[in-house]
């Protein structure tokens, strides 16, 4: 857990805070509280700052804001906690750069989970290069933004994406979100293992849209370094995210991270066109059969007609079979373009899935996950292309 300073005059929030915080937690008085952020550090008696500072408003709410505000100012990399009144303390905490505000007589496990939803927002920011002298994150070209799309259902758009997320977190741990934009029935948090927290409908609907701090404290953070945004736990919930929701979100996110995955839900619905239209890169799956060639066919003569097809799309023929009375040639000739990447089926892929385990992490040797590592390297610009453009599994 983080190094946690608190100031209270309450020796129950002391108690509580400090088992929270896994014993990381110093108390100081908090009556007076100081107005300078230097007065207050100055009781610690030490030159470490501390990660997060949670401060009791119960008595004296005006003057915790005041002091939280030139926190926020002055040293912006800590994560600020108010204990009082949430509903009375919500819109001035927001302005004052509050991470949290939770009840006064919270629980040991509400102050856990929300030292822990503080220091995963700071995990992240300070993942991001920052000025030395203004101490804010240097502004960056935006990220890039790869969709992956498929007419027809179980093409394996959550695997790849996931993979692909995974993978590129890897090499930029902090760097890289992942969204579940199938809002109905999406399974990214299946297929990760998560249990979030917060999911899209909760990102959508408050501060997030607009504030890139609150955004990134509602997001998951997976073990590999990836942040997520989980689908709706329900259709119902699903149903409250609309395609201007999706649509300020992916702008929002382009200009936090330098790669943006987006898993959709099938065909081409109002989330997934808004979402092609911040799409640098398209990433289009076939399955290996006439029906899959025939609707990936459709959709990309859609996606031409409205202009959405860039020369940046990659087509992915998934579940590759030599054995099915079809070639990668058939397939090209149906959808009237090339195939850049063959993924083979592998019995591999469902057993990750049931796991919450992705496939280069459970089984890197596995046929997929080399083709997964050569898709990886075109996106992340580690390898090259091969002469022809295509990259086709071993019969």
């Amino acid at each position: 857990m983080s190094n946690v300073l608190l100031a209270t005059d309450s020796t129950s929030l002391h108690q509580r805070v400090h088992e929270a915080s896994g014993g990381t937690c110093i108390a100081v008085p908090s009556h007076p509280l100081p107005a300078e952020p230097a007065q207050l550090l100055a009781q610690l008696g030490h030159e470490t700052l501390p990660d997060i500072l949670v401060v009791d408003a119960s008595r004296a709410p005006e003057d915790a804001l005041a002091l939280a505000a030139r926190f926020d100012r002055e040293l912006p990399g800590t994560g600020l906690v108010l204990v009082g009144d949430p509903e009375a303390l919500a819109l001035g905490a927001l302005r004052a750069g509050v991470r949290d505000v939770v009840p006064a007589d919270a629980g040991i496990d509400a102050l856990r989970v929300a030292l822990g939803r503080v220091a995963q927002g700071i995990a992240i920011r300070r993942a991001q290069p920052v000025d030395p002298v203004t101490a804010m994150p240097i502004a960056q070209a935006p990220g890039r933004v790869l969709t992956v799309l498929s007419p027809k259902g179980g093409a394996g758009k959550t695997t790849l994406a996931t993979n692909l997320a995974v993978g590129l977190a890897a090499g930029a741990p902090g760097a890289v979100v992942l969204v579940d934009l199938d809002v109905q029935f999406g399974d990214v948090a299946t297929a990760l293992g998560l249990s979030p927290e917060y999911a899209l409908d909760d990102v959508v609907h408050g501060a997030s849209l607009h504030d890139p701090i609150a955004l990134k404290t509602h997001l998951t953070l997976h073990p590999s370094g990836l942040s997520v945004i989980c689908a709706p736990e329900s259709p119902a919930a699903g149903d409250t995210v609309t395609a201007e929701h999706v649509s300020a979100l992916l702008a929002l996110l382009a200009t936090q991270f330098r790669f943006v995955v987006v898993d959709t839900a099938a065909g081409l619905g109002a989330h997934t066109l808004a979402a092609l239209d911040h799409t640098t890169d398209p990433l289009l799956i076939t399955t290996f059969d006439v029906a899959g060639a025939r609707g990936l066919a459709k959709e990309m003569a859609t996606l031409r007609e409205l202009g959405m097809l860039t020369n940046a799309r990659q087509v992915v023929l998934n579940f590759a079979d030599p054995r099915s009375g079809l070639s990668a040639s058939d397939v090209e000739a149906t959808i009237k373009s090339r195939v850049d990447f063959s993924i083979p089926h592998s019995k591999a892929v469902t057993a990750s899935l049931n796991m919450g385990v992705p496939l280069l992490t459970r089984s890197p040797r596995d046929p997929v996950s080399k083709q997964l590592r050569k898709l990886l390297s075109y996106y992340s610009g580690v390898g090259s292309r091969r002469s022809n453009g295509r990259h086709r599994a071993a019969a």
